[in-house]
């Protein structure tokens, strides 16, 4: 079987949808219950927007002395969204994902009503389940990684995130990752009420284990200034051996709902590889 020939039919899943009246703080929840990393916008039957975990903490930097609760899914800066239809092809969703650099692509029905989504996710399980070729983590995955050390203040991690135009920061130690910190990790770090106000139970003790960094201003983040990266990092990073074949790394991601692994040779950190890197495979 081609896999790149593979009609997208066969992927497409239903997202969660949200309204565009939507609050900011729902639209959040629906993330966490769902456990996705996006929504899509929809007026009526046709999509009109999609909001990421990342948009939100974009988001959330802005407030100002805007109350969180007044923020609605319209307020969002509208971006393009990319579309395809059903009879288009795994190959021609990946080279559309790897042109735009995008993690979702929007299925239309034939009267432009919504019809799906295919996500970096959903052709990294087809790359899984029909996939015949066997390749190594070392064959696709990046050498260059963006690493920072423990001690590193999360300001500067954050500038790393945004510079690079990437979802995550490995925290090593004496060539060995042990941690990462990602943009999801930021949310709890800045808007402690948004904790109380939408938080579940396990949510709150995991902020509380963060030790409850203090809000003074939405718009001024010079009180974090003292914390680091230990500060808000995931700990014990779930890796992959670059001698491993890409479908283990494939299987991890799933399984831990993770979109990257950090590489290791003998247990020092020697690459990275994400679902984009899966995707450039199809799309070549």
């Amino acid at each position: 079987m081609d896999l790149k020939k593979l009609k997208l039919t066969e992927l497409i899943t239903k997202p969660i949808i949200v309204k565009p009246n939507t609050s900011l703080i729902k639209t959040r929840l629906a993330l966490l219950e769902n456990r996705v990393k996006r929504v899509v916008v929809t007026d009526g039957k046709y999509p009109i927007g999609i909001i990421t975990e990342k948009d939100i903490a974009k988001k959330i930097y802005q407030l100002g002395t805007t109350p969180i609760k007044s923020v609605k899914a319209k307020d969002f800066k509208p971006r393009k969204l990319f579309t395809l239809t059903k009879e288009n092809s795994v190959g021609e969703c990946a080279r559309l994902m790897k042109k735009h650099r995008i993690s979702v692509v929007i299925i239309l029905n034939e009267d432009q009503t919504l019809g799906g989504i295919v996500t970096k996710t959903d052709l990294a399980t087809v790359f899984l389940t029909k996939g015949s070729d066997s390749i190594l983590v070392s064959k696709i995955m990046k050498n260059k990684v963006i690493t920072v050390e423990p001690s590193d203040p999360i300001l500067h991690i954050e500038s790393l995130l945004i510079k690079y135009r990437i979802s995550r920061v490995i925290v090593k130690r004496n060539q060995k990752p042990i941690g990462v910190v990602t943009f999801r990790d930021f949310v709890p770090a800045k808007i402690p009420q948004w904790i109380a106000d939408s938080a579940d139970p396990k949510e709150v003790q995991d902020y509380k284990l963060k030790k409850g960094l203090e809000e003074v201003h939405a718009n001024q983040m010079s009180y974090l200034f003292p914390f680091h990266a230990t500060d808000i990092m995931s700990s014990n990073p779930i890796t992959i051996e670059a001698d491993k074949d890409v479908k283990v790394a494939i299987t991890q991601m799933i399984k831990y709902n993770i979109s990257g692994l950090p590489v290791t040779k003998n247990g020092k950190l020697v690459g990275i590889i994400t679902k984009s890197d899966i995707v450039n495979t199809l799309a070549n």
